[in-house]
């Protein structure tokens, strides 16, 4: 398992590196345009450091996509059919918020992760992570306190939240047992 973490880890610095370099940004610009430090932007790239959730939230938002989508970028493979051993799982090292990417490459505009978030844990993400999609989350199971802006909603198994406009948001387990939910992302093409 930790060999497929180390290359998710990789693959996920070169997609940054890729996707900085395609814009012809230097790390300094990156930097500042993310708000994530040149020297963890190197760190990631060169798969030295396991991101987090927010900062790979904060360097999605500076590409102008959204998380899913870079993590799409550097995670998928061809094929209409993706068995749950290969597809994509990446944790987040500061939260142990884990997620698998279940939906395979293809040219539907609708990506599913499955993720599952810790007893007492809380994932962030900025709005720029939402920005042009429209996303779901559906409770598979476990309790989740789900923040909008303002907006809070308390949500049990079986119930599905469309978002609204893009705006920062909080995943939050307030339980002491883990909370699965699927975030279901429909695309604009």
């Amino acid at each position: 398992m930790q060999n497929m973490i180390d290359r998710i880890d990789e693959r996920l610095g070169s997609r940054v590196r890729i996707e900085r370099e395609v814009r012809g940004w230097s790390l300094t610009e990156l930097a500042k345009r993310s708000g994530v430090s040149r020297a963890m932007i190197h760190k990631v790239e060169t798969g030295t450091a396991s991101p987090t959730a927010m900062l790979l939230a904060r360097l999605a938002g500076a590409f102008e996509m959204s998380m899913s989508t870079l993590m799409l970028r550097a995670e998928m493979q061809d094929g209409l059919l993706l068995r749950k051993e290969q597809q994509p799982v990446w944790t987040d090292p500061a939260t142990g918020y884990l997620r698998r990417h279940v939906s395979p490459l293809s040219d539907t505009s609708i990506d599913v992760i499955s993720v599952e978030l810790p007893p007492r844990k809380e994932a962030a993400f900025p709005a720029a992570s939402y920005l042009n999609q429209k996303h779901l989350i559906w409770v598979l199971g476990g309790q989740l306190v789900f923040f909008q802006g303002n907006d809070r909603y308390e949500m049990e198994e079986g119930d599905c939240l469309e978002l609204g406009p893009p705006n920062d948001c909080l995943f939050k387990n307030e339980t002491d047992q883990p909370c699965k939910y699927a975030v279901i992302v429909l695309k604009n093409k």
